[in-house]
């Protein structure tokens, strides 16, 4: 745990607004790459792909409420010297985000061919938007994890391993487009599908790395299975910080 009542406040708002920033900008950039790519397919691909993004950027956008309520909270009770209080909001936070994870999978592969009907008319559009979302609800379903554990070490004061370990993940996908999407040495090209199973590998890569980091460093904070079960007060606080958060992102998207 970083200490931040010692030090330059301006250096500190600094250095931990960058993360916050790195880490929603390589989120876009997971679907940069992919658009890089799959534009090379053809018009009816980047068309389905543009379809898919939709989704992407609102699921990116609720990732928000988690992102910015459990980095305050759990910052606020470190700062209290509070371990109780901080360790039941990062697993409060935990639990949400697996919760959601869940919902965002189940509702991705029931809803996902009514959803892009709902805004297309054209069935190649829909094939090709079909066949990547199939292969990338997995990396928008573990965003919420990823959200909730790089929020809990910023929390701390913790803030390079998140940003080292999203950099790799983000050149990890970019290594595996080409060769899932055109296969570039294996000779098997997924097309399409190769674009959203790139970015799930690399969310995957990601949480791993986390969670390992997380498990084997020293930390003020730790996963208690035993918190979690819903306790109202915490996740009232966790929304009624992330929630106004979450509506500016939303309508900023729309």
């Amino acid at each position: 745990m970083k200490d931040l009542t010692q030090g330059s406040i301006p250096k500190h708002l600094i250095s931990m607004a960058l993360p916050m920033m790195i880490g929603m900008l390589i989120q876009t950039l997971y679907f940069i790459v992919d658009l890089y790519f799959v534009g090379k397919l053809g018009p009816a691909a980047l068309a389905g792909l543009s379809l898919a993004g939709n989704a992407m950027f609102l699921i990116f956008a609720l990732t928000q409420i988690l992102n910015v309520s459990t980095a305050a909270l759990i910052s606020h009770a470190v700062g209290a010297k509070d371990q109780q209080d901080a360790n039941l909001t990062f697993n409060q936070s935990m639990m949400l985000s697996t919760v959601l994870g869940v919902i965002v999978c189940i509702i991705g592969y029931i809803g996902a061919e009514f959803y892009l009907n709902l805004i297309s008319q054209d069935p190649e559009t829909v094939t090709m938007g079909l066949a990547y979302l199939h292969w990338f609800i997995p990396c928008m379903a573990l965003q919420f994890m990823m959200v909730s554990i790089s929020s809990a070490l910023r929390g701390t004061g913790i803030v390079k391993p998140t940003m080292v370990i999203q950099t790799l993940s983000i050149l990890l996908n970019i290594i595996l487009s080409p060769i899932l999407i055109a296969g570039w040495g294996s000779g098997y090209a997924m097309g399409i599908a190769g674009a959203g199973f790139a970015s799930s590998i690399s969310v995957v890569f990601a949480v791993m790395l986390l969670c390992y980091y997380f498990i084997t460093t020293k930390r003020y904070v730790s996963i208690d299975f035993s918190l979690w079960h819903a306790d109202i007060p915490c996740i009232k606080k966790l929304l009624a910080i992330g929630l106004p958060i979450n509506h500016k992102a939303i309508f900023y998207i729309k």
